[in-house]
């Protein structure tokens, strides 16, 4: 067992007791506003591009028009959502998929599948490591930075790793929770999607 992985395996049972029982409530809070299930799951592209289901607390409500295409997110997020994402107790779950060993507290933001044909060589490299629950992009900007930002500062952590840049960004991760900044960028409910690196 490598260093990375005792650490957050020591996290884990630490703090996992506490997690459990926000997430229930949040989850009890979550069903009587949004009449559905509570959970987002979703595969994302993991450490070497293997894929994983990552669980999230669900922000959005499941609203589709006459086509049945879900409509854009800024008319399905609602107000106990905003809540959840500013907050980031909707990545809260993600716990799970550290004690599975899919993640790791630290790291880059596991991405959506469709991005992994995107990425340029460099950009590749964000994929050496266990994709993060909080991330040393995440504490740079977060959602308000552009994708090329992103991926420098992802490959930045893999290149400077240590249990000590890990603690840092964990600290700093607390700091930016609790002023709520980078949460998402004028005009968008998420992050833009990725195209590509021609646009």
């Amino acid at each position: 067992m490598n260093r990375k992985r005792f650490f957050d395996l020591m996290l884990s049972i630490v703090i996992a007791p506490i997690c459990l029982v926000m997430i229930t409530i949040l989850a009890i809070i979550s069903i009587l506003w949004l009449h559905e299930n509570p959970f987002f799951l979703s595969y994302r592209a993991g450490q070497k591009g293997h894929l994983f289901i990552i669980y999230k607390l669900k922000t959005m409500r499941t609203l589709v028009d006459q086509t049945g295409a879900l409509l854009p997110d800024q008319k399905r997020v609602c107000f106990w959502g905003n809540i959840l994402r500013a907050s980031s107790l909707d990545e809260l779950p993600q716990i799970l998929n550290v004690v599975f060993g899919q993640m790791s507290f630290v790291g880059p933001r596991p991405l959506e599948v469709d991005y992994l044909p995107l990425y340029d060589r460099q950009q590749k490299r964000r994929l050496l490591v266990k994709p993060g629950i909080t991330g040393w992009a995440q504490v740079n900007g977060r959602n308000t930075i552009s994708w090329q930002q992103k991926f420098k500062l992802d490959c930045y952590y893999v290149d400077y790793w240590s249990i000590w840049f890990d603690i840092k960004i964990l600290g700093l991760t607390v700091y930016k929770v609790l002023v709520r900044e980078g949460v998402k960028q004028d005009g968008h409910v998420n992050m833009p999607r990725f195209t590509g690196n021609d646009d």
